[in-house]
């Protein structure tokens, strides 16, 4: 799973284009989830959806209890860092992979520019490539747990939404929507607003599935870097364009040259 300080870099990247809502932060939580019901709604969530993953919603105190423990920085170097994440076992797990899902990475990498290497580099890196701890809290309540705390309230009223619009679209049902401690979902950890802006129905079965379909999974990755200006074919170490490109994915440089290191351990 990916740091918690990825979480944290995300979620202050996004704040930056976070839509304003009218719901009023602090204050009693009840009244803070009807006005959200009632911005969900105004933003296309029928009024059932709504009903479903709102009624009986309570705060979760574990939630806030760790968000206030986050710490924004990295504090080991780039090689304790990547000692500790690009390791053999891991290695081999992903270099299978590539071979179990050859045509599918092509595909993917056909499409949308991006190398194979790193595609499975990140989802490796996220979630032990969907094997490891993709989160085991229900998003809504997370959501609205951060979203109510008023020190991010517009980003965090913002990613409630989008999960709200996850289940409207009948990407995931709410039983599945089950995320880390800010909300991410899914193999590569997605937060809401993400899954929704980038995913990529890429299995075609209509909906997209970041939690169970791996050509979903590959091809969202890979979508979010293309979309943010990745350039096909170009370099992606650190210096390059596309290094950072990839700070909409991550925006701690470490974090960035772990991704960089282990895509070209896949590659040799």
């Amino acid at each position: 799973m990916k740091s918690k300080i990825t979480s944290i870099v995300v979620l202050a990247a996004t704040l930056l284009s976070a839509p304003a809502y009218a719901a009023k932060c602090g204050g009693d939580f009840n009244t803070f989830i009807a006005a959200m019901g009632r911005e969900a709604q105004s933003a296309g969530v029928s009024p059932a959806v709504v009903s479903q993953a709102l009624s009986g919603v309570t705060p979760d105190a574990t939630v806030l209890d760790f968000d206030r423990r986050q710490r924004y920085t990295f504090r080991k170097s780039f090689e304790d860092y990547a000692r500790t994440r690009v390791i053999p076992a891991r290695l081999k797990r992903a270099k299978s992979l590539m071979v179990k899902h050859a045509q599918l990475l092509a595909r993917v990498e056909q499409r949308f520019g991006v190398p194979k290497e790193l595609v499975v580099a990140i989802w490796t890196l996220e979630t032990d490539n969907g094997g490891g701890d993709m989160g085991k809290l229900p998003v809504v309540r997370t959501l609205a747990t951060l979203a109510h705390d008023c020190r991010r309230t517009e980003l965090f009223q913002g990613e409630l939404i989008a999960a709200l619009q996850i289940v409207q679209r009948g990407d995931l049902p709410l039983r599945d929507l089950v995320g880390a401690f800010a909300g991410e979902i899914g193999q590569t950890q997605f937060l809401p607003s993400s899954y929704v802006k980038y995913g990529v129905d890429f299995d075609g079965n209509g909906h997209v599935d970041l939690r169970h379909s791996v050509p979903d999974v590959l091809a969202s990755t890979a979508n979010l870097l293309k979309v943010n200006g990745w350039r096909t074919g170009a370099p992606f170490g650190e210096g390059s364009d596309n290094f950072q490109v990839m700070r909409e994915w991550n925006r701690s440089e470490i974090y960035r040259k772990t991704m960089v290191l282990f895509a070209e351990k896949l590659a040799e």
